[in-house]
């Protein structure tokens, strides 16, 4: 992992920006994004806290062909929004030298949002989905490192599908997101 983004910052677009440019999954996301809540009034409280610092930033690399920027960047951008930090999305595929310095798992998975200080230097990372919903693919890759076995794609499709269970119905993992964002927050 870089410990180093400083060349990074400034060069993504905003969150809005981003959403405005949307030509796949644009309606997803916006509902996803209208649909957040806060878990607690104490969740609330830790994000808003962190606009009193100033030494913060946060690149997210994503793209929005991928389902699980859809799903996890709205309540991404919602939480970050109480903190009025500055937030860059860097597009995946402007800026594949940097979403190759955080792969997951050796592959290129997003979103992954990473903090930074004002120099750059990385402080956390999140991504690129829910703990609970990464441990399915987790295990999936580990039960089928071969990705030219006969079978790889049916199995693949069973772990994305159980991935979605994981996810749940409605907007209730978004409390999971906040919950995670505010642990790496919290060490920053």
């Amino acid at each position: 992992m870089s410990n180093n983004l400083a060349h990074k910052l400034n060069q993504g677009i905003s969150p809005q920006a981003f959403i405005e440019g949307m030509n796949k999954n644009k309606e997803a996301f916006q509902t996803w994004y209208d649909q957040f809540t806060w878990g607690s009034e104490e969740d609330k409280e830790f994000f808003e806290s962190l606009s009193f610092r100033d030494d913060l930033r946060c690149l997210i690399l994503a793209a929005e062909w991928c389902g699980d920027v859809v799903r996890n960047v709205p309540a991404v951008f919602r939480a970050l929004e109480a903190t009025q930090m500055p937030v860059e999305v860097l597009v995946m595929e402007d800026h594949l030298e940097t979403m190759d310095q955080f792969l997951t798992m050796g592959g290129r998975a997003i979103p992954i949002v990473i903090f930074t200080d004002t120099g750059g230097a990385v402080l956390g990372q999140w991504g690129p989905r829910p703990k609970h919903v990464q441990d399915v693919m987790i295990a999936f890759k580990q039960d089928n490192p071969d990705r030219e076995a006969a079978d790889y794609q049916e199995k693949i499709a069973v772990a994305r599908q159980e991935m979605g269970r994981q996810y749940g119905e409605g907007a209730d993992y978004q409390k999971v997101i906040v919950q995670e964002l505010k642990d790496v927050l919290s060490g920053c």
